[in-house]
């Protein structure tokens, strides 16, 4: 009878992520998830910053079901940059100048450029909505607003990016997890 419960506790504890999991993710997944934190930042430094965080939230949280283990990390990340950039408040703030992206692509650089101009309201619902595929409502919790606030910045920077000239461009397949989704949606706008 003892064996079978440390068994059935043993079976339990290899269905979530563990530690190495999580490392492994951020290893491979670096220029991807990388890139998801500048994105939503729109600064080099804050960047890292919520990269990092994101790394030990993911490794000090509550278990997370293996599977679940690459999208809990977005996840991290995506709320660690909430917390330093606080978009919802910044709303009314000054579109931050042209990030200087340097990926060796200069069609990537310049649809980075389109979105890091975003002011921060519109700029995290697009990679949120648009790019990680969150329900309004969800992203609306997430950045404690309302959905019809989520809504309508996504409206305005789909009409925005829609104007800009991202229709052409293309991402390196480095950027791993958001490669396809920045070039979807360059190919949408």
């Amino acid at each position: 009878m003892f064996s079978r419960k440390n068994r059935r506790l043993h079976e339990q504890a290899a269905e979530f992520a563990t530690r190495a999991d999580f490392e492994k993710i951020f290893t491979e997944d670096m220029d991807g998830l990388h890139l998801l934190a500048l994105l939503l930042t729109a600064d080099q430094k804050l960047a890292e910053q919520s990269f990092v965080g994101g790394l030990e939230d993911s490794i000090h949280s509550n278990p997370v079901f293996r599977q679940w283990a690459r999208s809990w990390s977005k996840r991290a990340i995506i709320k660690n940059a909430i917390k330093v950039v606080s978009p919802v408040s910044a709303q009314n703030a000054v579109p931050a100048a042209p990030l200087p992206a340097d990926t060796g692509d200069a069609h990537a650089d310049a649809l980075i450029a389109c979105i890091t101009q975003l002011d921060p309201l519109q700029r995290f619902v697009f990679v949120m909505t648009v790019l990680e595929g969150y329900s309004t409502t969800e992203c609306g919790a997430l950045l404690r607003c309302s959905p019809q606030q989520v809504a309508a910045a996504k409206a305005e920077v789909l009409q925005h990016m829609g104007s800009k000239p991202c229709s052409q461009m293309s991402v390196p397949e480095k950027f791993g997890i958001l490669a396809p989704a920045l070039v979807a949606r360059a190919q949408v706008a």
